[in-house]
């Protein structure tokens, strides 16, 4: 009798999927990446914002949800998402005021929601700003913006502040430019960006004191960083627009002006680059300057020491006739001008433009091959810290092209070495 055959336990908890269900699998990994659908004619419009929530100017005291801004198709996450670093890419888009810290921002399909990071507060006016740049799938980018302002409890706000800000070394309006004003005496910051023109109207905020600045953001940060160039300005709003004025942005160093750089200018002069640009009007004698010639330190005349541009003015050299001969101008286009500033960067009057250099004139012509030793007293930077700057011109033999160039600060020793020129030789007798 044969041995009969012993079946095999089923494994429990295993069943190879059917074909239904791997088509299943298939589709749902396909569906967790958005992309535009095939097909049809290509989107060429941006989202269009649909509402916001909550309401305009709505008081809601015991406000506990999210600020919401809702798009008429799914919008684009972007290549950085939101981790509370403020680096991703709807995370750069959101202003949220009177706060510092990063606010929570969550990319729900056709929804971006906002909230603080701390949770909101009550009693105050909240301005959550959403800036021009949310794209779609197809990459189609918004150029409008949208904000919404609301208290949790505090009285609506009424005030608004209106100014521009300008970049005070070019003397240019500065586009894009963080504005911050500080309401008084606790320091809630409300801020906002100035347009293409510099120009800014931020508002509806709370009636009070104060302390508005003007900062060009370089790193984009939305932040008022030490290195940065700003302006402030204080000012009292009460209902409707208060004016802020023109900002003159400027970096504010607590160290004087320094040498960095001397090199020869033409036959009698010599341009100085400064470390910080001076502060304007500032008018030194050609006895602030001392010029000696290396390596015995014989002092040399000195017959002006001025900014460039007060130089360069009183300098100018003579400019040549025009030329009949070139070519008329295309109708409705301006010729191009060097130095001349491009359309929308029109200079600002009002405050005379700061200079980083200074150029000194002397009597006679540089000895070729010469080597001549600076100083400059009463250096004095925009924001009034004095100092002393010392240097170095190296005057290029004949041939030689001028670029030659001294290290900064590179004379060492008291200033009281100077040694006046000896007198010259009596003639001899007959």
């Amino acid at each position: 009798m044969g041995a009969r055959r012993r079946s095999r336990p089923a494994r429990r908890g295993f069943r190879l999927p059917t074909r239904p269900a791997v088509t299943l699998v298939l589709l749902l990994s396909a569906c967790a990446r958005m992309e535009p659908p095939p097909g049809g004619p290509p989107d060429a419009e941006p989202p269009r914002l649909v509402t916001t929530m909550p309401e305009s100017l709505a008081r809601l005291p015991d406000f506990e949800g999210e600020v919401e801004f809702r798009f008429d198709e799914v919008v684009s996450e972007g290549g950085a998402p939101s981790q509370g670093s403020g680096t991703g890419d709807l995370e750069r888009l959101v202003i949220l005021s009177p706060t510092t810290r990063v606010p929570e921002v969550r990319w729900r399909r056709s929804r971006i929601t906002v909230k603080p990071d701390e949770g909101w507060r009550p009693d105050l006016v909240y301005r959550v700003e959403l800036l021009p740049g949310v794209t779609d799938l197809r990459r189609n980018r918004s150029t409008d913006g949208a904000v919404v302002t609301f208290t949790t409890g505090a009285p609506p706000p009424q005030a608004r502040l209106e100014g521009q800000v300008i970049d005070w070394s070019v003397s240019r309006p500065a586009p894009s430019a963080l504005v911050v004003a500080l309401l008084l005496p606790d320091s809630l910051p409300y801020r906002a960006l100035a347009d293409s023109s510099g120009r800014f109207s931020l508002g509806p905020l709370p009636a009070g004191e104060y302390l508005v600045s003007g900062v060009l953001d370089q790193n984009r940060n939305r932040r008022a960083d030490p290195r940065e160039a700003f302006d402030t300005a204080r000012v009292r709003a009460a209902s409707g627009t208060a004016a802020v004025g023109e900002l003159w942005a400027f970096v504010h160093d607590t160290t004087p002006p320094r040498i960095t750089t001397v090199r020869v200018g033409d036959s009698v002069s010599a341009v100085i680059e400064l470390s910080q640009p001076l502060a304007p009007g500032l008018r030194l004698q050609p006895r602030d300057a001392s010029l000696l010639v290396l390596p015995d330190s014989t002092p040399a005349p000195v017959t002006s020491i001025l900014p460039k541009p007060l130089d360069d003015s009183l300098h100018a050299k003579a400019v040549p006739p025009a030329d009949t001969t070139a070519p008329a101008p295309v109708q409705g286009r301006r010729p191009a001008v060097p130095g001349a500033p491009r359309p929308g960067q029109a200079t600002a009057p009002g405050r005379p433009p700061l200079s980083d250099q200074l150029v000194l004139r002397v009597p006679r012509p540089w000895s070729p091959g010469a080597r001549y030793a600076i100083v400059v007293r009463g250096l004095r930077n925009v924001t009034g810290v004095v100092g002393e700057g010392r240097g170095t011109l190296v005057v290029p033999e004949r041939g030689a092209p001028d670029s030659l160039r001294g290290g900064p600060d590179s004379l060492r020793g008291p200033a009281d070495s100077l040694r006046e020129p000896p007198e010259p030789a009596a003639p001899a007798e007959e």
